[in-house]
């Protein structure tokens, strides 16, 4: 059965989350409870859209002597396993919490070394993968011995079958994707407000500034641009207009996979029948907020998703 939508994460890792009473450096500390789950952004993504219902593969590159806890999510959600591996260990990225206050503190270890052989393999399989309209998550940073153009690489190859590809990066990758290196433009984007700021070489301080940037993009051939402006929701743009939806309450818990959940909800949307720039918003908003309230669980709850859909505020810009 083919896939719904497709994944690709470059510089995956295990995310080991730490409890303590608090963090204190230089002191030793007797930890409450540890647990290593599977991660990397479009990992987060292929997860969230497989409990949603949506068939999808997860293609990218795993260390071979620690995929076991990568093979246990793909097994459990029903993910098609399309990850190369390599020699190696994937990355830990240690996220220390303080109990109480909820504070947490993240070291992110270097990701296993590629090379053009290891990015042409992951071209070989999207190739095979892609059709029309498919939607294509480009998603997180690049490991060591990938050029900055690796994303522009990708999007262009997708691009040219037809297929819809969601961009979320960040730095010298981000630039070279926005610039359409190698003739290609992804057919969506969400940055945050920092990553912007990094690309435009210029400080964006209001939700005016941050439409001018989004319209810009949609001016370039971008058909939809999702801003993220933490608290106060997501700044939503396409040729149709733009709106700004928040969540009508503040969802409890830690923020990690949000952001991946809302690129989720993008691609979800893409596959509805009737596609608009509100019950785009609608959807991607709630998957981020049901995705913190899971806690530890990284679950998406779609009947959750289905209530808060509505409950989203929807505020139309000039």
């Amino acid at each position: 059965m083919s896939a719904q939508a497709v994944t690709i994460t470059l510089n995956p890792a295990i995310d080991q989350t730490v409890r303590l009473a608090r963090l204190q450096p230089g002191h030793v500390h007797r930890a409450f409870s540890a647990r290593d789950d599977a991660g990397g952004k479009g990992i987060n993504v292929a997860a969230c859209l497989a409990d949603w219902g949506v068939r999808s593969t997860a293609l990218g590159v795993l260390g071979d002597g620690n995929d076991g806890v990568f093979r246990t999510l793909f097994s459990a959600r029903g993910i098609a396993d399309g990850c190369l591996r390599v020699p190696g260990r994937t990355r830990t990225n240690i996220k220390l919490v303080e109990e109480g206050s909820g504070e947490t503190t993240d070291i992110n270890l270097a990701g296993l070394p590629l090379s053009d052989a290891d990015l042409d393999a992951v071209s070989t399989q999207l190739a095979a993968l892609l059709s029309p309209g498919l939607p294509v998550v480009l998603s997180g940073g690049l490991p060591p011995g990938l050029p900055a153009d690796t994303w522009a690489r990708l999007q262009m190859q997708a691009g040219a079958a037809g297929a819809r590809v969601l961009l979320d990066t960040s730095g010298e990758a981000l630039v070279a994707a926005l610039n359409g290196m190698h003739g290609a433009l992804p057919y969506a984007v969400k940055p945050n407000r920092h990553e912007l700021e990094a690309w435009t070489g210029t400080t964006l301080p209001d939700l005016g500034a941050l439409q001018a940037v989004g319209l810009d993009l949609i001016e370039r051939g971008i058909a939809l641009v999702v801003i993220s402006v933490g608290t106060d929701g997501a700044l939503f743009i396409d040729r149709s207009g733009a709106l700004v939806a928040r969540p009508a309450r503040l969802a409890q818990g830690s923020s990690v996979g949000a952001g991946d959940a809302m690129v989720a909800g993008i691609a979800a949307a893409l596959l509805e029948p009737a596609f608009s720039l509100a019950s785009c918003a609608r959807l991607a908003t709630a998957f981020s907020m049901s995705r913190l309230e899971s806690g530890d669980a990284r679950r998406l709850d779609p009947a959750q998703v289905r209530e808060w859909t509505g409950d989203v505020l929807i505020q139309p810009l000039d």
